[in-house]
C-alpha cells in the first residue's frame, strides 16, 4: 500500500510500505477514506522536532472497518469509523476517568505498539488498529459531504472543546482565544457551542477572520502582544476575559493569553508548549489558574458526534484545501507557508 513517510525535515514523500496485518485478536483493519495534515505534524517536517531517520505520519482518519480480528465485539467490516488521534482500550482507570491518551494500554500512530508489532500512521491507504472496541467509533455511512466534519471529531475539534473545558467556559462568559490556526478556529466553535456570552479571536489573517466570525467570534484582534492582549482587557469590560484558550504553544503566545486573562480568569493550553515557561509568582498574584494537555478525543467523540450530525455545527470547514493522498507533500507546504489553514487528504 502507499503511506506517508517523512524522510527529513521537509521531505515528506508518499512511499510503498507493507499493508498492514492483524496481529491480535482486538485489532481491526481500516480502509482510510479521508485523513489530513495537523499543525503538530509540522513540528518534526519543519525540524523543530528532530528528525533522525525516515518516519510514517498522520493521526487524523476516518474509513471504513475491513478486517477484525476474533476477538472484537463491537465493530463489524463496512462499519464506518472515526478514529481518534491515540488508539486506547476504554476500559482502564485512566480511560474511565476521561484521559485515554495516557491509557495504560494504548499509544500513538505510526509508531510500534507495546507488543513491538508496527501501527501505521493515518495518512497512508489502510491503517491497523489496536484496541480496536476501545478506539474507534462508529457511525452511519455519511454522504461526501459529512465527512470532512466526521474528520475533525479525530483530532482538532475535540482539541479545540478541550482547551475551553480546561479553562471552564460558562454560559454567558467571556473568552478570548489566542491562535487562528485550525485548532485555534474550532476552540472559537468549542466556546460558542458551550454557551459562551462574548468571544474574542485574535488573528491577523484575513481569511482566518471571517471564519472565526463565523464560528461565533464576537470581536476580532489583529494586534500581537502586550498591544494586543490591551485591545483584548478593553473589549471585555475593561478586565480580560473570564477564560482564555491558548492553541499554539510557544512562549509568545502563552505571554500573549495570560496578559489577556483578568485577575481570577482561567487559561486552557492545548498548543504543544515549545520554549514555553510559565511565570508562577505573576499567576499568584493575579489569582490565574491555568491547565492544558494532550486533547482526549475519545473522551469527546460521543458528545460532540451529534451536533456535527445535526448540523449544529460544523468544524469541517477548517478545511480549505482537499487534496489526493498523492499530493500530501503539497498539502505540508501549503500548511507550512500558512497559504492553507487545514489540508484533507482524500483517498
Amino acid at each position: 500500500m502507499r503511506a506517508t513517510v517523512l524522510h527529513a525535515p521537509h521531505d515528506i514523500r508518499l512511499d510503498d510500505v507493507p499493508a498492514p496485518q492483524l496481529h491480535d485478536d482486538g485489532d481491526a483493519i481500516v480502509r482510510v477514506v479521508a485523513a489530513c495534515v495537523c499543525g503538530s505534524d509540522l513540528w518534526p517536517y519543519r525540524g523543530i522536532n528532530e528528525v533522525t531517520e525516515p518516519m510514517r505520519i498522520g493521526h487524523e482518519f476516518v474509513g471504513v472497518v475491513e478486517q477484525v480480528g476474533a476477538g472484537v465485539s463491537t465493530l463489524n467490516e463496512g462499519d464506518f469509523v472515526i478514529a481518534p488521534f491515540m488508539y486506547s482500550d476504554n476500559t482502564c482507570k485512566l480511560c474511565e476517568r476521561g484521559i485515554h491518551t495516557s491509557c495504560v494500554s494504548g499509544g500513538f500512530w505510526g509508531v510500534d505498539d507495546r507488543q513491538g508489532q508496527p501501527v501505521d500512521g493515518g495518512q497512508g491507504e489502510l491503517v491497523r488498529v489496536p484496541l480496536a472496541d476501545g478506539t474507534l467509533v462508529a457511525t452511519a455511512q455519511p454522504d461526501e459531504a459529512m465527512v470532512p466534519h466526521l474528520l475533525t471529531l479525530s483530532d482538532v475539534f475535540p482539541t479545540g472543546h478541550h482547551a475551553a473545558m480546561l479553562a471552564g467556559v460558562q454560559p454567558g462568559s467571556t473568552v478570548a482565544v489566542v491562535g487562528d490556526g485550525a485548532v485555534g478556529l474550532s476552540a472559537v466553535l468549542a466556546a460558542k457551542r458551550l454557551g459562551a456570552g462574548k468571544v474574542v479571536a485574535m488573528s491577523r489573517h484575513e481569511d482566518r477572520q471571517q471564519l472565526a466570525r463565523e464560528f461565533g467570534a464576537d470581536e476580532i484582534v489583529a494586534t500581537r502582544g502586550k498591544e494586543g492582549a490591551a485591545e483584548v482587557r478593553e473589549m471585555l469590560d475593561g478586565i480580560g476575559a473570564d477564560h482564555v484558550l491558548e492553541c499554539v504553544g510557544t512562549e509568545q503566545s502563552m505571554a500573549q493569553a495570560m496578559q489577556c486573562a483578568r485577575p481570577g480568569g482561567r487559561i486552557g493550553f492545548v498548543g504543544v508548549p515549545h520554549g514555553v515557561e510559565v511565570d508562577v509568582r505573576g499567576m499568584f498574584y493575579r489569582n490565574l489558574g491555568i491547565a492544558g494537555g494532550v486533547a482526549p478525543a475519545r473522551a469527546y467523540i460521543e458528545e460532540l458526534l451529534p451536533d456535527v450530525l445535526s448540523g449544529a455545527v460544523s468544524p469541517g470547514r477548517v478545511f480549505d484545501q482537499t487534496l489526493p493522498l498523492d499530493q500530501v507533500a503539497d498539502g505540508y507546504r501549503a500548511m507550512d507557508e500558512r497559504t492553507a489553514i487545514k489540508s484533507m487528504l482524500t483517498l
